[in-house]
């Protein structure tokens, strides 16, 4: 079997012919087939590693790291199969006295939608790429999965995906439940095929957006869950400065400058009271003892290089922290005043992928709340505050939690755990569907529809739906829980 399909079309077609049968395979049999390719990828540990280092830089303990955070995440996805609580099955019964009318008798549940299309990303060639989070919610949800593999690890995604192809056939997985494509064309012909229902993508907002208007664009429009990446604020309070301005330095430095910086969640944008030097002076002190860290590519640390130069070419910008070496991808650190922020916040709030941040000062936290509202949409969004003023931040955190998908209290965004209420993902342009998440448990919903049967033949019903429920699943009978 060739690791890669070298036609996307076959490939989705492949893909809605074992559709069905994925989707009513028994929840013990999706469970096993995702445990199985867990088992089959910490089985070839050594393997995976070696090839994700050459390719990416990230280094041998980041990448295992990443390597358990991927099986964990595969199997607990299938715990959450096995369950069954995904299905939202609810059966209402024929109630002639019912308010509105005779209700007829009504069953309902969430089924997959059809064939997958991910797009891996490139600063996770684990745990968002072939073998992913977007793989295995959407596996678990009864979908077929087509990898569009990311130029960045050509080697891994192969290797990675002849380890699937193997434990999902010893695991009596269909043929067409997974698939792997190469090439941007080869993604956009995928995209277009009239049999995928949904696509998922983690990547930068430019390309982001193009691909989400193609699936928009298409005779039948499909569901594109895009996540495109944001600066992901941080608010220091004055109170906050003064009581714990070295700690909040040293730990605002080793965020932003987690994997070189390259991550979706880096603090990018800082916010901090103007009346208070020691804090900046100490960040300015620790991340100049940073050195410069390898980025995944060559094209990678241009746009870095690039993008830093636009800032800080923006009207009222100074830089902080600057190497003398212009080539250089060490970290940055850029400022400006609050008034000068605002009058420039569509260039000075865009990402620049890397190690760089930008501290904004400002007079009064009420300030702060005003200019947070008319930010972009934000993955994650932080407040670092003493106890005793949480009734004065009222407007600072109700505007926090409006634009982005996760507030932190005193802690740092980097670090995005992998459980049942995480939600990784917020307002536009953050993602192309602010209503779901691509980290956690929840991630299955995006790739599940919901069908309502009214007044069936028992014996037409889906397992999910009979009295008998031959799957175990929980039921929700006249709005009551069994």
């Amino acid at each position: 079997m060739s690791t890669v399909v070298r036609e996307p079309a076959r490939a989705v077609a492949t893909a809605a012919a074992a559709a069905r049968e994925w989707a009513e395979a028994a929840p013990t049999a999706r469970a096993r087939a995702l445990e199985a390719v867990a088992d089959a990828l910490e089985a070839n540990r050594a393997e995976l590693v070696a090839p994700a280092d050459a390719e990416t830089r990230l280094g041998p303990v980041r990448l295992n790291g990443e390597l358990s955070r991927t099986t964990f995440q595969l199997r607990l996805f299938a715990d959450q199969v096995r369950g069954g609580e995904f299905l939202d099955v609810r059966i209402d019964r024929p109630d002639p006295q019912w308010p509105t009318g005779p209700r007829p008798e009504l069953r309902r549940y969430r089924t997959a939608l059809g064939p997958v299309l991910v797009f891996a990303a490139s600063n996770f060639p684990f745990a968002f790429s072939v073998a992913g989070g977007d793989t295995a919610s959407a596996w678990a949800a009864g979908c077929p999965v087509i990898v569009k593999a990311h130029p960045g690890h050509p080697e891994l995604s192969r290797c990675t995906a002849e380890i699937i192809q193997r434990a999902l056939a010893g695991a009596g997985a269909p043929d067409g439940v997974f698939a792997l494509i190469e090439g941007q064309q080869a993604g956009i012909d995928a995209l277009r095929h009239p049999a995928l229902r949904a696509a998922a993508f983690t990547g930068s907002e430019r390309g982001g957006l193009a691909l989400a208007r193609i699936a928009a664009e298409r005779p039948e429009p499909i569901p594109f869950y895009g996540e495109l990446g944001s600066v992901n604020p941080v608010v220091v309070t004055p109170a906050a400065a003064r009581a714990r301005g070295v700690e909040i330095a040293k730990g605002y430095v080793r965020s932003l400058t987690l994997g070189a910086g390259q991550f979706c969640t880096n603090p990018g944008l800082l916010f901090v009271p103007a009346g208070d030097g020691g804090l900046v002076d100490e960040i300015v002190r620790l991340l100049r003892e940073v050195p410069p860290a390898p980025m995944l590519g060559d094209r990678i640390a241009q746009a870095y290089l690039d993008g830093a130069r636009r800032l800080a070419g923006r009207p009222g910008t100074r830089k902080l922290v600057w190497p003398d070496d212009a080539a250089s991808v060490g970290p940055r650190l850029l400022t400006m005043d609050l008034s000068e922020f605002t009058a420039d916040t569509d260039e000075a709030a865009k990402e620049c992928f890397g190690p760089l941040g930008m501290v904004v000062t400002y007079e009064r936290p009420d300030e702060v709340a005003a200019v947070l509202a008319t930010l972009p949409g934000q993955l994650t969004a932080s407040l670092h505050a003493e106890p005793d003023e949480a009734s004065e931040l009222a407007d600072v955190t109700s505007a926090l939690a409006d634009r982005s998908g996760r507030v932190l209290w005193n802690e740092w965004p980097t670090g995005v755990s992998v459980t049942h209420a995480m939600q990784h993902g917020g307002p536009f342009p953050a993602t192309t569907a602010p209503t779901t998440t691509s980290v956690g448990t929840a991630a299955i919903e995006r790739f599940l529809r919901p069908v309502s049967y009214q007044s069936w033949p028992a014996q037409l019903l889906p397992p999910p739906l009979r009295d008998d429920n031959p799957w175990g699943v929980p039921q929700r009978i006249d709005a009551e829980d069994s």
